[in-house]
C-alpha cells in the first residue's frame, strides 16, 4: 500500500515549495495530542502550557484521526510561496459548507464513536457554522501557540527551502525527492510515499507543492483528493536545534576570541538564517546582529545568499571550524 503521485511533462515544471503558517498551526494543535511528536518540542510545550490550557481544541482534535481522512478544506496548500496566516485563514472561512460537511463526516467516521458524539453531531447539523467555529479555533491556536514563535519557525522553514532548492538545481527532481524523507521514492515519473493505505493521484498539470514543517516530524504527510492541490509535507531539516538557545552552546574560548555577542551569532548559524531571525533567536536588536554579521562576513567566516526578497547568512568552512572545533574541509 502506498500513495502514488504520477507526473506528466507539465507537472515537472510546476513543482514548487511553500511555507504555511496555517499548516504549522494545525500541526502544533496535533502535536499537543500526540506524545510521539513531542520529543523535540519540549521547550515549546513548556512555554505555551498556560496559553494552551485556555483553548478548547476538542473539535479540531476530533477531525485529526490517527489514521484516516483529515478534512482538506482545513488544509488547502498555499497559493504562493509566502502567504500570510490571514490569507490562509480567509480561504478556510470561504469553504463551501456542503462540501465541508461531507469531509467532516468522512473524517469523523475514522474515529470510533465520533459520529455519535455531541461535538460530531453539532458539526454535522450546521456545517456553515461548523466552518466558522473551526476557523475561529485555528485562529485562536495561531495566536496562542505559533505566532509568538513564528519568526524562529519561519527562519528554519525558509532555510530548508533554500537548502532543497539548491539540491534541485544541482541534481534535479530525483536528487531532491531522494533527500526529503526515507518514505519517499522517485521512479519512472512517479513519486511514491510508503503508507498503510492507498492513494493514487495523476497530477494532471497541477504539479506538486512541497512544504517543510516543524511540527509534522517524524512523519511525512500526503494525500489531498481532487480538486485540492497535490501536496507533500515533510519534516524540516535542523529540528533538533529549533528550540535551543544558541548562547548556551557558544564555546568559552570562541567568545573570548570574537566577543560573546559575535560568537553567539556565529554559533547560531547551524542553518542559514536571516538577520531578523537571528535577532529574535538571540534576543538582540536587528541593527546589532547586522553589524556582527557584516564583521563575520568580512573575516571570511560567513557568506550571504539571496532567496527571493531575503538575505540568508551561513557559515563558511572556516566559520564552521571555529564554531564546532572541527578542522575545515580540504578540497
Amino acid at each position: 500500500m502506498a500513495f502514488h503521485y504520477r507526473f506528466g511533462p507539465a507537472d515537472l515544471l510546476r513543482c514548487r515549495f511553500a511555507i504555511s503558517p496555517r499548516w504549522e498551526t494545525a500541526e502544533a494543535v496535533r502535536t499537543l495530542k500526540l506524545p510521539a511528536r513531542q520529543g523535540y518540542h519540549l521547550p515549546w510545550l513548556h512555554g505555551i502550557r498556560d496559553a494552551a490550557a485556555h483553548l478548547d481544541l476538542r473539535p479540531l482534535w476530533l477531525l485529526m484521526p490517527r489514521r484516516g481522512h483529515n478534512p482538506d478544506f482545513l488544509s488547502p496548500a498555499p497559493r504562493g510561496p509566502a502567504v500570510t496566516f490571514e490569507e490562509e485563514l480567509a480561504r478556510v472561512r470561504a469553504a463551501d459548507p456542503l462540501a465541508a460537511r461531507e469531509e467532516i463526516r468522512t473524517s469523523l467516521a475514522c474515529t470510533p464513536g465520533a459520529l455519535e458524539s455531541e461535538t460530531g453531531r453539532a458539526l454535522l447539523a450546521d456545517p456553515e457554522r461548523a466552518v466558522q467555529v473551526l476557523a475561529d479555533l485555528i485562529e485562536q491556536a495561531w495566536h496562542a501557540l505559533v505566532a509568538p514563535h513564528w519568526p524562529r519557525l519561519r527562519a528554519i522553514l525558509e532555510a530548508d527551502v533554500l537548502f532543497h532548492s539548491r539540491r534541485l538545481a544541482a541534481g534535479g527532481l530525483a536528487e531532491l525527492f531522494d533527500g526529503l524523507h526515507p518514505d519517499l521514492r522517485w521512479s519512472d515519473g512517479t513519486l511514491t510515499l510508503a503508507r498503510r493505505s492507498h492513494h493514487d493521484r495523476v497530477l494532471g498539470g497541477q504539479g506538486l507543492v512541497l512544504m517543510p514543517s516543524a511540527f509534522v516530524w517524524p512523519e511525512v504527510v500526503g494525500g489531498f483528493d481532487a480538486p485540492w492541490q497535490p501536496t507533500v509535507i515533510y519534516p524540516v531539516r535542523g529540528i533538533g536545534a529549533l528550540w535551543s538557545r544558541a548562547a548556551e552552546e557558544t564555546p568559552v574560548a570562541l567568545a573570548r576570541l570574537l566577543g560573546r555577542a559575535r560568537a553567539d551569532v556565529l554559533c547560531a548559524l547551524r542553518e542559514p538564517a536571516t538577520t531578523s531571525a537571528l535577532a529574535h533567536r538571540l534576543g538582540l536588536a536587528p541593527s546589532s546582529v547586522s553589524a556582527h554579521l557584516k564583521a563575520l562576513r568580512g573575516a571570511g567566516l560567513l557568506e550571504a545568499r539571496r532567496h527571493r526578497h531575503q538575505v540568508f547568512y551561513e557559515r563558511t568552512p572556516l566559520g564552521i571550524a571555529l564554531a564546532t572545533g572541527a578542522p575545515p574541509a580540504v578540497s
